[in-house]
């Protein structure tokens, strides 16, 4: 029987992160009339989320993975299991205030072709930083070099319903039927922009993103994380190289490379000045990879 939503679920040892997630959620659906399902694949967690899950949240259906397949690969044996008109892909360290499902179900209505991300709020509710534009060498730059993030350039947190070029995987909801035409992730992005890569090739065939901030949905961030250091900077080096080089032009690629390049010599200049080893060794890293 077809369901009016599939809530995905992506898990690896974030045992009570996870728990309180899937209480938020549930708690958030008793406020909707909507059908649904809870379908949550855990990437081989260690810390009890297997047990918990079998223990106190029964109705959830759980894939166990034999091994670690990532964000991307996860999220696709998800979707393509689920029975829902529409999908839910939520991360695990999130947390679900009031009716934020049912709103931005009934938002997703009112654009049915379309990608919906919802306001994300850091754990004291102040709003986060969580849709902007596509990285184009502009962007880049300015998040290489002008703390894009931090200033407003590159990502942001608008107060009224917009269409945007991209928002968080931490929270997006869009009909299945568009995941099933060619929108499932790329497996070969293991973890950070995959959600960029999706919404570029959904919007090269039509499809938009809106940012909907009346579902407000509370995001910890980085919870998964296995390095959390070097971890985000070596992330977003991955992330440029492999969006460029799948995205890009030749010379846009060289241009992205020579920005990043640049940028790990002068943060390794700085480390070494300032004597933090950490950042010598995460730049010294980075500039390997490019």
């Amino acid at each position: 029987m077809a369901l009016d939503l599939s809530i995905i679920i992506v898990s690896f040892n974030t045992k009570k992160l996870t728990e309180d997630c899937l209480t938020s959620v549930i708690r958030s659906l008793k406020e909707t009339k909507l059908t649904w399902e809870i379908i949550l694949v855990d990437n081989v967690s260690t810390d009890g989320t297997r047990e918990m899950l079998k223990k106190k949240f029964p109705m959830v259906r759980a894939v166990l993975n034999d091994e670690n397949v990532g964000f991307g690969k996860g999220n696709n044996q998800g979707i393509r299991m689920s029975k829902g008109e529409y999908i839910l892909l939520l991360n695990s360290d999130t947390v679900v205030l009031n009716n934020a499902i049912g709103k931005l179900v009934s938002y997703g209505r009112q654009h049915p072709n379309a990608f919906i991300g919802p306001k994300l709020l850091n754990p004291d509710r102040s709003p986060q930083s969580s849709c902007g534009p596509f990285f184009s060498l502009p962007v880049v730059f300015a998040s290489l070099f002008l703390k894009g993030d931090y200033i407003g350039l590159t990502r942001w947190s608008p107060t009224r319903a917009r269409k945007v070029d991209w928002v968080s995987g931490a929270c997006i909801l869009a009909p299945k039927k568009l995941f099933m035409q060619d929108l499932l992730f790329d497996e070969k992005i293991f973890m950070y922009m995959e959600e960029i890569d999706l919404l570029m090739r959904a919007r090269k065939k039509g499809y938009p993103t809106y940012f909907y901030p009346r579902s407000l949905i509370v995001h910890l961030g980085a919870a998964s994380s296995t390095n959390k250091r070097k971890g985000p900077v070596l992330n977003i080096y991955r992330g440029f190289l492999y969006l460029y080089r799948k995205h890009g032009t030749p010379i846009g690629l060289w241009l992205v490379r020579a920005m990043l390049k640049i940028k790990a010599v002068l943060a390794w200049m700085i480390g070494a000045v300032l004597g933090k080893e950490m950042l010598k060794e995460t730049y010294a890293e980075a500039y390997k990879m490019v």
